[in-house]
């Protein structure tokens, strides 16, 4: 598990940015819920987590491709792929991220460090 932060440091509506590879963006949303995806859309290289939360989606800053937080699924082009969903645990009122098995998906260009 990955320590994100302190639930009460995370407002609703707001997302951070988790330095992982690939990074993590973990939302909480206006209804309360707290969700993790990777942080790279799948589209072109930009991160979710500086894009526009609405509802349990949330739309890359870059060219308006649009992700169900839950499902990870592409809810409006240009994006094709979904991105990869991480569970949340949340003890002691810290958020913790279980990074996923699955490989990630990654826009054409962008690489894992371990990777050439």
């Amino acid at each position: 598990m990955i320590p994100a932060c302190p639930l009460a440091s995370l407002p609703r509506g707001e997302a951070l940015r988790l330095e992982a590879d690939p990074p993590i963006a973990v939302f909480h949303t206006e209804e309360g819920e707290i969700l993790a995806i990777d942080d790279t859309c799948t589209h072109q290289d930009a991160s979710l987590a500086d894009g526009w939360l609405e509802g349990c989606e949330i739309e890359c800053p870059l060219h308006a491709s649009r992700f169900d937080l839950r499902t990870g699924r592409v809810d409006a082009p240009p994006a094709k792929r979904p991105v990869r969903t991480h569970q949340v645990v949340i003890e002691d009122d810290v958020i913790y991220v279980v990074p996923s098995d699955e490989e990630p998906n990654l826009p054409p260009g962008v690489t894992l460090k371990g990777q050439a």
